[in-house]
């Protein structure tokens, strides 16, 4: 444990990338395999359930720190980490252990969660005395879920890679699925992700795994500038790019299984879906969306969230909310790996798949045509209508890659403009890590009519935190302390005085949010100090950006 909180200290505690690196791979060489097993799985992203009812947590840390509700509440505001306030608040230890992290989580943290409730306290306890100050940020991080450090999935893939010996695209194949939330990394699990390459790896029939995903980058120079950047669109498969979930099916050993791009398996949640993949051949992987079809058409992000939120899936619920693959590549075919071919070889055996499959749940993502950038940008202005967040552009002579990468080809996400709305900040929180001693964290209204409508008020219709600069955070900050109204454990409700452009990628109703809206991805694209409160947006105005299928 001692090891892994030194090498969380040194991640945590520089932005060099080859620091990181360094450091990482120091600690995969040196540490047991076990606690290396453990260390891969949190550092790329892996997360137990939650071990410990926050509530319990917190009286119990307080307690243990010997202070009073209310200063314990005041110090949490003042850090505004749970896991930090209460590490910086235990006293001393009065024991030691030698233990690495693989015996801690596995015989101590784990175990935790099956504790009954009267035995739990003395078992937080006897941990806590044990712990050295320099683990119990760690340890903290760990219990209550919240292990997040300054280190990429791909950083950890290159330092597994190099302690190997391996190319870093074997060792992300690899890592697929390592992270699932059933997982329980071991050492020989760790030996396997750094083991050299055999001829057996490359059969893949009694397998389940998927592939790495590949992933677009960002593209939105000015149209004048697409031909000399892409040349012509002749170059490019061109597709719409879907609001749904990314997933890859994978049919294999006479199973089906539907991974998220989150490495997630939610076949259970997608029956029709496991369906359907059963009647394709073994040996077939496809890429593509999970969008809810109805009225043959792709329906908001919000219905499929319905689908997700849900713990029991009903006949009357899969009858109402319908769910296809929106299929846009094949990375396998009888068993044979295609990711090495042309895109536009991999999208022609796809479409003969997909026909002769004839499955209404799998369904061709549409090639769009066009004469010129100019004859796609006009046709890129029903994206919104359509409920697609833009265009992908993909190179016909792309291999598929591991991530985001440029290697072996290329991808390219061309986004509408986001929707915008003027917006009144009226509660704030407090951030997290670096911006944790400032109120970073917004909540934004419109206002529910119009001015001539007289007596009015604001209704809170979304929560964003990026955006704007430091020393912006810094400003809105002070006037935040400065018209503080009321506060809520570490959320403050402030005099309207503030007025925010909104950005947001979707939008839709909802039954679940006072306002009756409910807006995707929502970040402040400016700082309206133009405008007073008054002349901020309305519920109306808000509603009439819904699309038309949904403003009814």
């Amino acid at each position: 444990m001692k090891q892994f909180a030194a090498l969380y200290k040194e991640l945590d505690s520089s932005t060099s990338n080859l620091v990181k690196q360094a450091a990482l791979q120091r600690y995969l060489r040196e540490a047991i395999p076990a606690d290396a097993a453990w260390a891969v799985y949190f550092l790329a992203g892996g997360k137990p359930r939650q071990l410990v009812p926050t509530k319990l947590l917190r009286l119990l840390a307080q307690e243990a720190a010997g202070l009073p509700e209310w200063l314990f509440d005041e110090s949490y505001e003042a850090v505004g980490d749970l896991a930090e306030t209460i590490a910086l608040l235990m006293p001393a230890p009065s024991d030691e252990h030698d233990l690495g992290l693989a015996e801690w989580v596995e015989q101590h943290l784990l175990p935790l969660r099956g504790t009954p409730p009267e035995q739990l306290a003395d078992a937080l306890r006897t941990q806590w005395r044990r712990l050295a100050p320099e683990e119990r940020l760690v340890y903290f991080k760990l219990i209550t879920g919240s292990f997040r450090v300054g280190v990429s999935r791909l950083q950890v893939t290159q330092a597994l890679a190099a302690v190997g010996g391996l190319d870093p695209k074997r060792v992300a194949q690899r890592l697929m699925g390592y992270t699932h939330i059933t997982g329980q990394p071991t050492a020989a699990a760790f030996g396997a992700l750094i083991a050299p390459e055999s001829e057996g790896e490359q059969d893949r029939q009694t397998s389940g795994q998927p592939y790495p995903f590949f992933l677009a980058h960002p593209f939105a120079p000015p149209l004048a500038e697409f031909d000399a950047a892409l040349g012509p669109p002749s170059r490019w498969l061109i597709e719409w790019k879907w609001d749904g979930i990314r997933a890859q099916l994978v049919r294999r050993a006479a199973d089906v299984c539907l991974w998220s791009r989150g490495e997630e398996l939610v076949t259970d949640r997608f029956p029709e879906l496991a369906e359907m993949g059963r009647t394709l051949p073994e040996g077939t992987v496809v890429d593509g969306e999970i969008v809810v079809w109805r009225d043959n058409r792709v329906q908001p992000f919000a219905d499929l969230q319905k689908r997700i939120g849900r713990k029991t899936l009903t006949p009357k619920l899969l009858r109402e909310i319908p769910v296809v693959l929106l299929a846009y590549d094949l990375l396998e075919w009888e068993s044979r790996d295609l990711r090495a071919l042309p895109q536009h070889e991999r999208r022609a055996m796809l479409d003969a798949l997909i026909d002769d499959a004839g499955h209404p749940s799998l369904i061709a993502s549409p090639v769009l045509q066009g004469d010129s950038w100019q004859d796609l940008a006009r046709q890129r202005e029903a994206a919104r209508a359509m409920g697609v967040e833009g265009m992908m552009l993909k190179q016909r002579d792309a291999q598929y890659g591991v991530g985001r990468t440029k290697d072996v080809g290329l991808w390219w996400k061309w986004k509408i403009d986001p929707l915008s709305i003027d917006a009144v900040l009226i509660y704030a929180q407090r951030g997290h890590g670096r911006r944790a001693s400032l109120y970073s964290d917004y909540t934004f209204a419109v206002w529910d009519a119009a001015p001539e409508a007289g007596e009015r008020k604001l209704v809170p219709f979304a929560k964003a935190y990026s955006g704007l600069t430091d020393a912006e955070i810094a400003r809105v900050d002070a006037v935040i302390r400065r018209t503080t109204v009321e506060s809520f454990g570490p959320v403050r409700s402030v005099t309207p005085t503030l007025v925010f452009e909104l950005g947001f990628e979707g939008i839709a109703r909802s039954t679940r949010h006072k306002s009756g809206i409910a807006v995707r991805f929502p970040r402040m694209l400016r700082w309206r100090e133009d405008k007073p409160i008054e002349e901020a947006d309305t519920l109306e105005t808000l509603a009439a950006l819904l699309p038309a299928s949904g403003a009814s």
